[in-house]
């Protein structure tokens, strides 16, 4: 007799928030900046290099399997999702899912540190709706990016959570492998995957946070995946939170995943997460004025040298109109070739009706959120007009094709400046490139971006520099206002020695 076909759900929700701008997100951008398919335009991800074709791919290998599409949408990082937004996408991921009937499992795709008006914790609300709909024995397993903030709320309605594993986020895809590797012993009924949990009371940057050098969140990480090689764990994962989001419920994570031993999966992850607490200082970052740092990178032969305005960046939700960086080339005076960007509807706008050689005055920066800085009136000349349509060549929307709106290269004293309508994700150099800007024959780039740079310019760059310039995604977390966190917190409070580490575990509230 024929095997009766698994009938596995695969949907995703993902955007990054941040509280500390003045926007929300909706749909649009979702549109704009990534994607949103419903039902069987989810299939339209095969071949890309997100999580949804990784999972996709495992399900088309392993074979008997029925693919239910419900929804997929990422979306670049931004504000908080409105009301609306929020539930068009939550209702219409949970309407696909009822209509398919009874499902052997179902496989989320989420970032882990979205919020919505009115709904601090949208990735656990939408676990718990999908429990509701599936019952309490079918299997749930959910992805997230290791900037995730593990909540009670998923733990309990989930068998498992992946994170990935390297930072920069170029294994996407492979975290989708593995979370669907997982999703198919579980349904075979081959492991029943159960969930340990540690929280910690850290808020870190990112910065010093990559799995390709020795940072302190590569030793976590490599201890992690060490203990995956022993029998019966199924999957570590460390996670360093969102930092821009003021909720309650914050902090790093450690999660472990053992076959049906709660005990130890709570062990191994409450072990990890006392490490985890011990590197907490090692993530500091250093930063410098834009004058202090034209000045050590013109010590420096050749370029580029990289400017990091990281308190500008897009991928962590803030809006990319920062003009700092330029403010501070010109203060300095810099003669040599600059590459730097900037978002500014009108002023984009304003170099398209010029149109190419036009000579003209602009205000630049802080039109979508003002609350970070002054706009900066300059002189200038259009030297490119686009439609701001580029393909992203890796990372977490590998393959999709995105749009900065009617954009510009204005050239100011040498400095040539991207101006575009729409922020969207810095994942390598695709903006720069898009607009005919060659980051090799600058001496000083822009970026705004504090991480995937070491991917993207990594075999041309000489040297780069962290900025200290305002903005909602600083490097330091003790420039933000936080209001809502639980106290204390790691490193808004003075260092407290007895962390107060919360365990949490997936058998216990299912019972």
């Amino acid at each position: 007799m024929q095997k009766r076909k698994l009938r596995i759900a695969v949907g995703q929700i993902s955007s990054e928030s941040n509280h500390f701008v003045s926007f929300h997100c909706e749909l649009d951008f979702f549109r704009n900046t990534g994607y949103l398919l419903e039902g069987d335009d989810l299939f339209k991800l095969r071949g890309a290099g997100n999580e949804v074709a990784g999972i996709l791919n495992c399900l088309d290998a392993a074979g008997g399997v029925e693919i239910i599409p419900l929804l997929a949408a990422r979306a670049n990082s931004s504000g908080t999702l409105s009301e609306e937004c929020y539930s068009y996408l939550k209702n219409h991921l949970l309407a696909q899912l009822a209509g398919a009937g009874a499902v052997d499992s179902v496989i989320l795709s989420h970032h882990g540190s979205m919020t919505a008006v009115g709904e601090d914790d949208p990735e656990g609300d939408i676990a718990s709706a999908v429990r509701q709909v599936i019952g309490p024995h079918t299997p749930l397993i959910m992805t997230l990016d290791c900037h995730g903030n593990i909540t009670r709320r998923m733990v309990k309605s989930t068998n498992a959570i992946l994170g990935y594993e390297h930072y920069p986020h170029d294994d996407v895809f492979t975290t989708g492998e593995r979370g669907c590797r997982l999703l198919l012993k579980a349904a075979r009924g081959e492991v029943r995957p159960v969930i340990g949990h540690a929280k910690v009371p850290m808020l870190l940057t990112g910065f010093n946070a990559s799995t390709y050098w020795n940072s302190p969140f590569a030793q976590m990480m490599d201890q992690a995946k060490c203990l995956e090689r022993c029998p019966g764990i199924l999957s570590a994962s460390i996670f360093m939170v969102g930092s821009y989001i003021d909720i309650p419920d914050l902090g790093c994570s450690s999660l472990v995943v053992t076959d049906g031993d709660v005990d130890r999966a709570l062990e191994e992850a409450g072990i990890l997460a006392e490490r985890y607490w011990m590197l907490r200082h090692e993530f500091q970052v250093e930063t410098l004025s834009v004058q202090e740092a034209v000045k050590r990178g013109r010590e420096i032969p050749g370029g580029p040298i990289l400017l990091l305005d990281t308190a500008d960046t897009t991928g962590g939700g803030a809006a990319g109109d920062g003009i700092g960086l330029v403010k501070g080339l010109l203060e300095t005076g810099v003669t040599e070739t600059c590459l730097a960007m900037v978002v500014d509807p009108d002023a984009a706008q304003a170099c398209a009706r010029a149109g190419v050689g036009s000579t003209l005055c602009l205000r630049l920066g802080h039109g979508v959120d003002p609350r970070w800085g002054r706009p900066l009136e300059v002189a200038g000349r259009v030297t490119r007009i686009s439609d701001g349509r580029f393909t992203y060549t890796g990372g977490i929307l590998g393959g999709a094709s995105a749009t900065m709106g009617t954009s510009a290269v204005f050239e100011v004293n040498g400095i040539r400046l991207l101006v575009s309508t729409y922020p969207t994700y810095d994942w390598a150099d695709e903006q720069y490139r898009s607009v005919g800007l060659a980051p090799e024959a600058a001496k000083f780039v822009g970026v705004k971006n504090m991480m995937n740079f070491r991917i993207a310019y990594r075999d041309i760059m000489k040297g780069f520099f962290v900025l200290n310039v305002p903005g909602p995604t600083p490097p330091d977390m003790r420039m933000l206002q936080f209001q809502r966190v639980n106290r204390p917190l790691f490193p808004l409070d003075s260092d407290f020695d007895e962390p107060g580490i919360i365990l949490t575990d997936s058998e216990s509230q299912q019972n």
